[in-house]
């Protein structure tokens, strides 16, 4: 298994202490090389001036003594020499011919000796070892009294080396004490931040295993990323549980209408097989139900396919609400004589963006919905107002009322608000549910407002079509 195959069957803790530690490991070696290679070069250069100044002061020295001055003399003068060189430079003078005649600080031995210059001012430097010690050579040629002599430095790099010898023993040491620091921290930080990742994993689980009645309570309430996720999944939740619980009811509520008739035309079956066959009365009636319950069957299924089917809005789409509106009313005031439609026009008409026939079923659904939950002679009231982006439609019954608690339900698919509904004729409990599903199609809203006893009150908002 390789080191990718490995991380990647590791924590999110210890991915984030290594991904950490190796960032900060990368980085401060990167900034340790420069800064490393810098004072080398600088500290360098600084040695090597610090040689070369010594030879331009032997050469001064040299040169002040005056054209009378013999090596003799300057045998005697070997302590005022010294006080010119560091106390490990070493300083050597040779005739051209390579014969040394005056050493001043044995400290190095000799290096070779380079008598060839381009120039007589010229001052040879070369980096070598002696003695198994990095030293700086400078040669230049001096002139004492009318003699010229060969000036041979030797610079030791010993001090330059220890120095960079403890710079890189603080860099190493301080690296270690970052590395170890950003774990530490890598680590408290991963602790504070894994830990609401931890309890939404534990959350999943306990869902999974218990069902959505399972409660947990978040402790981080930071308004950041983690939080927003725990926010999304709370709300999440919700919805899921809402969902949930809605489709349980829907599951219930459908098998119960749809065994209501199905016991139905059982029973007139068997009633026909028993008596029908001798009794033209007792088929007739058996035979009238059973199309009854098919046909209310056939109406259960077709509502709840429209609810399923997740159509695209129809492109374009425009309606005059006005004619939709008493379309409706007069069609059913052929089958419902006893209702009575009044329809009242507030503003400049204008075309509603919603299809022709999406509007025509949810007025269909609302006025049935107020002929049937009607106790008295059914009155309804419908007006229309225009306004500039907007038409309303607020359509008022004086029906037996909805209570206050059963209101946010309504909606709901097969959804009763007593056993009195649940047997009104032509109602399958999904008018409402596919009045909701089309609105929102089309971006509109829905209201509802009702008391009980005096009638409930519906109003639309539809978008004008530009």
């Amino acid at each position: 298994m390789n080191i990718k195959d490995r991380l990647k069957h590791q924590s999110l803790k210890t991915k984030w202490m290594l991904t950490t530690g190796v960032a900060i490991l990368i980085s401060y070696a990167a900034i340790c090389i420069v800064i490393f290679i810098a004072l080398h070069t600088w500290l360098l250069a600084n040695e090597e001036k610090n040689a070369l100044r010594t030879v331009d002061d032997m050469s001064s020295f040299f040169a002040s003594q005056g054209l009378t001055v013999t090596i003799q003399d300057l045998q005697n003068q070997t302590g005022l020499m010294k006080a010119i060189l560091n106390q490990d430079q070493t300083v050597r003078l040779y005739q051209l011919d390579g014969k040394e005649i005056l050493q001043i600080n044995n400290t190095s031995p000799a290096a070779n000796l380079a008598i060839f210059f381009s120039s007589p001012n010229e001052t040879i430097i070369d980096e070598t070892t002696l003695d198994g010690r990095d030293v700086y050579v400078m040669h230049r040629l001096v002139h004492i009294g009318p003699i010229q002599y060969v000036l041979q430095l030797v610079h030791p790099l010993t001090a330059f080396q220890s120095i960079m010898r403890y710079i890189f023993t603080t860099m190493l040491m301080m690296g270690v004490g970052a590395v170890l620091l950003a774990a530490i921290i890598s680590y408290y930080a991963s602790n504070v931040l894994i830990r609401p990742l931890r309890q939404l994993r534990n959350s999943m689980i306990a869902v999974k295993e218990q069902g959505f009645e399972t409660q947990v309570d978040f402790e981080y309430d930071a308004k950041d990323e983690i939080g927003d996720l725990l926010r999304i999944y709370e709300s999440m939740l919700h919805e899921l549980k809402i969902s949930f619980n809605r489709q349980q009811q829907f599951i219930s509520n459908a098998s119960h209408e749809l065994r209501t008739p199905i016991q139905s035309m059982e029973g007139h079956l068997s009633l026909m097989k028993r008596w029908g066959k001798n009794d033209p009365d007792v088929l007739e009636e058996s035979l009238d139900t059973t199309l009854n319950e098919l046909a209310r069957m056939k109406q259960i299924m077709e509502e709840l396919l429209q609810l399923a089917r997740k159509e695209s809005i129809a492109e374009n789409a425009s309606t005059d609400v006005e004619a939709v509106v008493r379309q409706v009313s007069t069609e059913l005031q052929f089958i419902y004589e006893e209702v009575t439609f009044d329809t009242s026009v507030v503003g400049q008409p204008k075309h509603a963006a919603i299809s022709n026939e999406a509007l025509l079923q949810i007025i269909r659904n609302l006025y049935e919905n107020s002929i049937r939950y009607n106790g008295n002679m059914p009155y309804i009231k419908t007006m229309i107002h225009y306004e500039n982006d907007h038409v309303y439609i607020e359509i008022s019954d004086n029906g037996i009322g909805i209570a206050e608690e059963h209101l946010p339900y309504i909606f709901d698919r097969f959804y009763r608000v007593d056993d009195a509904r649940v047997h009104v004729e032509g109602s399958t409990g999904l008018g409402l549910s596919i009045t909701k599903m089309l609105i929102d199609k089309y971006g509109g809203e829905i209201e509802v407002h009702s008391q009980m006893g005096k009638g409930t009150v519906f109003l639309l908002r539809l978008t004008i079509k530009m």
